[in-house]
């Protein structure tokens, strides 16, 4: 009897410590998910300001070398706090975040060695973007909101100086844009013209105060908004568009292959590894892999063509696509109307498909004018935390934006593609902050395209025009696994990858044209999308064949989506979690 009550005492002491195991270690994970955010939103106040903290709202970030270093110095930091903390002494769902963590703040430490904020800009975007628009995210609803805007407009003149320092640093470097995309980087920037404040969108808010600013302090909010936009803002830009033209563009490099940058080939191996979040990919493998997609597809896409009777070729198919009026709006409202009506088709669908679904609304505008000519067809943007988010639909040469591909572009943009997946995961509680806007690409991306499959389930394509138009941006993402990695690794010229895309698929020559200037100017981000939608696909073939007549696809996307953002290894992980769940769950 007293052995027994020894081995009692035993046990209870040992799970005693390690019960208080856990808690220090998940209380050392706690503070160390706050410091490092604490650091990153004061770092850069932008990035708080879309988190919804609003402790900075009147400034920018600083660009400076200086800082980037800082930020290194830290990021090494919390990586060895990290490390130091036991895996195995934390909960399931912290040792997901411990996970994620370690990729995010891991490939900062990673690409800090690069020194990338030397090209702070691509073909369609940069640092200037959000800051043309910066009203659309800033918090407007009090004189004292007004006040940090003002304020955050009138560091525009410094942070463009610093900008503008880190570009010469990289044309001192070699580590420049290539110039064959200039033209279009240059569509772009010389957009950015105007001739009196009130043509800017930043503007918008002394235009039309909301009824909780007093009367008393509009006259004076507006002629000091009026003077940040005239005074800061605009020579801003202004700086910006002289030096891009008379310095800059000169030098840009005479190639167009990441590899041919300084350290050029690790970057683009590092850089593949980071956008598929796989530790094992390779350019060689990657290009392998879309290479027999491209060929999969195209047979899909001769018995689709086939259903609508044409008479002639795969190429003179194509081009009928491209050139038909039949296929194109009339007017960007035409545009805009056919988009909307989609996400209301598609949202009555979701029920079937999705157990939980987002509280969070989103809206349809068209792609902001100072970037639309060398934009996407369309693009997501979920605003800050709190706000409803934004389908952007690109209304720019309407004759290249073909209707026939616009329940694909939908479903991906909107719902059940980025809006569904991102709004789910800004609505999760009892989570980190950092994983409420944690992004990895292959995940968000390889959804977004797993969506377009999705749509076709729910039945939205109703013609085989939409059918080959889904193929079609399937067939386009695939190609870009052979572009990317064939400009960037094989030695691709960039007539090869327009005369590939063109020849695959039924995108404008416009769409072509800006979207082989953005694997250019945007190395491997492209190699996302193919990545991520075969892993979800592969992952709910496994589902399905593992629990039979007990899969439930509303269970599985709850599963894909209950996390967040994941890299596609965490992702692998949580749906064998799922799968023997159920499975136990039945029996």
């Amino acid at each position: 009897m007293k052995t027994l009550l020894i081995a009692a005492l035993a046990a209870s002491l040992m799970l005693g410590s390690a019960s208080a195991q856990t808690q220090a270690a998940s209380q050392t994970l706690t503070r160390l998910f706050a410091d490092e955010r604490a650091e990153v939103y004061r770092a850069d106040p932008l990035s708080a300001t879309y988190a919804g903290v609003h402790d900075y709202d009147d400034r920018l970030p600083s660009a400076t070398p200086q800082a980037q270093e800082a930020q290194a110095v830290a990021d090494r930091g919390f990586i060895h706090r990290l490390h130091s903390i036991d895996r195995n002494a934390l909960t399931a769902q912290e040792q997901v975040s411990y996970d994620l963590f370690d990729f995010m703040v891991g490939e900062r430490v990673r690409f800090a060695q690069y020194n990338e904020w030397r090209l702070p800009f691509n073909s369609d975007s940069g640092f200037y973007s959000d800051l043309v628009i910066l009203n659309q995210s800033q918090p407007l609803r009090t004189t004292h909101d007004y006040e940090n805007y003002i304020a955050r407009m009138n560091e525009y003149p410094r942070y463009f100086r610093e900008q503008v320092a880190n570009l010469r640093q990289g044309v001192h470097d070699g580590f420049t844009l290539p110039a064959e995309i200039g033209e279009g980087v240059a569509r772009v920037i010389d957009g950015m013209h105007w001739a009196r404040p009130e043509d800017m969108e930043l503007w918008a808010p002394f235009a039309n105060f909301p009824a909780t600013v007093p009367q008393s302090d509009r006259a004076r909010l507006t002629e000091a908004g009026r003077a940040a936009i005239a005074n800061s803002v605009m020579p801003s830009f202004a700086l910006f568009r002289t030096y891009f033209d008379t310095e800059y563009r000169p030098h840009m490099r005479r190639t167009i292959a990441a590899t041919s940058l300084p350290n050029g080939r690790a970057y683009y191996a590092d850089l593949v590894r980071y956008f598929t979040t796989l530790p094992d990919a390779t350019p060689e493998s990657i290009h392998r892999t879309g290479l027999a997609e491209v060929a999969r597809i195209r047979a899909e896409m001769n018995d689709v063509m086939a259903q609508t009777h044409f008479g002639g070729t795969f190429a003179q198919f194509l081009t009928f696509l491209r050139t038909d009026p039949q296929f194109y709006p009339t007017s960007a409202q035409d545009l805009l109307g056919r988009a909307a009506l989609i996400t209301r088709e598609i949202d009555g669908h979701l029920p079937q498909y999705f157990g939980h679904l987002p509280r969070t609304p989103y809206t349809v505008k068209p792609v902001p004018e100072a970037f639309a000519p060398n934009y996407t067809a369309g693009r997501y943007n979920p605003g800050p935390t709190g706000s409803a988010g934004t389908y952007w639909v690109n209304t720019y040469a309407l004759n290249t934006r073909p209707l026939y591909a616009l329940p694909a572009l939908t479903a991906h943009e909107a719902a059940p593609g980025h809006h569904l997946q991102g709004a789910i995961a800004r609505e999760l509680v009892g989570l980190p902050d950092f994983r409420l806007n944690f992004y990895p690409n292959a995940f968000g991306e390889g959804w977004g395209l797993y969506s377009e499959h999705l749509a076709g389930e729910m039945g939205i394509y109703h013609t085989p025009y939409e059918h080959f138009g889904q193929l079609s941006y399937e067939m386009w993402r695939a190609c870009r696994l052979v572009v990317d990695t064939g400009m960037h690794s094989m030695g691709w010229t960039r007539q090869q990858a327009l005369d590939y895309l063109s020849a695959n698929t039924a995108l404008s020559t416009h769409e072509i044209q800006t979207e082989v200037d953005r694997y250019i100017g945007w190395p491997g981000q492209a190699l996302a999308y193919k990545t991520g939608e075969m892993e979800i696909l592969a992952l709910r073939h496994h589902a399905e064949e593992a629990l039979g007549s007990r899969f439930d696809i509303r269970a599985f996307h709850d599963a894909v989506l209950a996390n967040g953002g994941v890299t596609l290894p965490v992702l692998r992980r949580q749906i064998d979690a799922y799968i023997a769940s159920a499975q136990t769950a039945a029996h």
